[in-house]
Parts: C-alpha cells; sequence; structure tokens
C-alpha cells in the first residue's frame, strides 16, 4: 500500500462463511469505528493516541471517521501505540447489550455486618451475581495484633477513605498512611489489613471486583 492511498476510504471487508458464501447478515468492517473503540476503551483522547502512535491528531480523526485509510506503516504505529496486534484493528466492533439493572441504597440504609475489627455496610445489596461487591466500613481495629493474620481472598479490590484516616498494610509492600481522599487499588489475593489511626475510627468505601 502506497501513501496515496491513505486518500482512499478504507474498502469494506464482507466477513464469509466457511464455504465461501457471504453472511448478507454482517455489516461490513468500519476499520475507523474498530479504532475508535480501542482508543476510548483505552480511554485515551486524540491528542493522547496521537503522542502515543506518532500519527497526527487530524490523521487518526480522519481515520475513525473513515475519510481516509491507514497505510500499513500507520497500522503498524497504531498497533504499537496502543499496545495491541494489527489483527485486532480487524476484529468487529464489540455489541453491548443493557441489562437495565438498578439498586438504590439510602445513607444508612445498607446491610450491617459487623465484625471485631470493622463494621460493615453492604451497598447494593439487593442485586445478585454482581461483577462488583461495594460496601462501606468502619475500621475499628488500632494495631496490627488485633488481626488473626493477613486477610486475603480472590479478586481484586479498591479503597477510597471517606473520613478520618488509615493505615494500610499490604504483604508485599511497606504500609502506607492514606488519609481522607485517598485511594489505593490492589490484588486482594496479597495479604492486607486495615487501622485507624485518626482521633475517630476512619470511614472507608471499599469495592471488591470478582
Amino acid at each position: 500500500m502506497t501513501d496515496s492511498d491513505a486518500q482512499d476510504v478504507y474498502p469494506s471487508v464482507t466477513i464469509e462463511r466457511s464455504n465461501g458464501q457471504a453472511d448478507a447478515h454482517i455489516a461490513p468492517l468500519r476499520l475507523g469505528e474498530r479504532l475508535k473503540e480501542i482508543r476510548t476503551g483505552s480511554g485515551l483522547t486524540l491528542e493522547e493516541a496521537s503522542k502515543l502512535t506518532g500519527l497526527a491528531r487530524s490523521t487518526l480523526s480522519k481515520i475513525e471517521n473513515e475519510q481516509i485509510s491507514p497505510t500499513f506503516q500507520a497500522m503498524q504505529k497504531l498497533a504499537a501505540g496502543l499496545s495491541i496486534d494489527i489483527p485486532q484493528l480487524f476484529a468487529p466492533p464489540k455489541k453491548t447489550k443493557a441489562m437495565g439493572r438498578r439498586d438504590v441504597t439510602r445513607v444508612n440504609e445498607g446491610k450491617m455486618r459487623p465484625t471485631g475489627t470493622y463494621e460493615h455496610e453492604l451497598l447494593a445489596s439487593q442485586l445478585s451475581n454482581k461483577k462488583m461487591f461495594p460496601f462501606k466500613s468502619r475500621v475499628r481495629a488500632r494495631s496490627f495484633e488485633e488481626y488473626d493474620g493477613w486477610i486475603r481472598h480472590d479478586g481484586e479490590e479498591f479503597l477510597l477513605v471517606l473520613e478520618g484516616s488509615i493505615t494500610f498494610y499490604s504483604e508485599f509492600y511497606e504500609s502506607i498512611a492514606l488519609n481522607e481522599g485517598d485511594s489505593v487499588y490492589y490484588d486482594a489475593a496479597m495479604g492486607h489489613m486495615l487501622t485507624s489511626v485518626s482521633e475517630e475510627d476512619a470511614l472507608i468505601l471499599w469495592v471488591t471486583a470478582s
């Protein structure tokens, strides 16, 4: 493909059945749409994608709007800059279907689950088969010794300090102080635990992803 090819609209790509007959129900692949899906899915602006790929912002915009087709060299830059393989540029865009699920938890109306070191308030407790498990916790523990051992479980976890201050202990890192507004995301299979260090017991928001 020559540089002059970049002025042509990218041709439609038809997905065929194994017997060689085109499937009329499968829409032609639009490379620009796929590129935009990858970029926005990575949380990148056109400017940020331009810096990563070395392609001008205007060029990226024209590709995404199907105004030009990229040269093979441009596709190599896109793949390298966006940390993908070239074949991923040709995968059909994913279709998402809204499930229409919602669960509102009013203040102080979550399900309470007190333990020796925490007082948990489970949020969105009416929804089953959730991929995320949000809850607020009042951190009662004041010392490392109050725990029987490291807490660890499957999944990943996000923690945000809502009130007060805590010390966050983890198995493979030095302990760290977190104050109101600070957050941490970590592998929950790694041993971890918290203690309050503020005058009042700290309040945190926890989100566990399965």
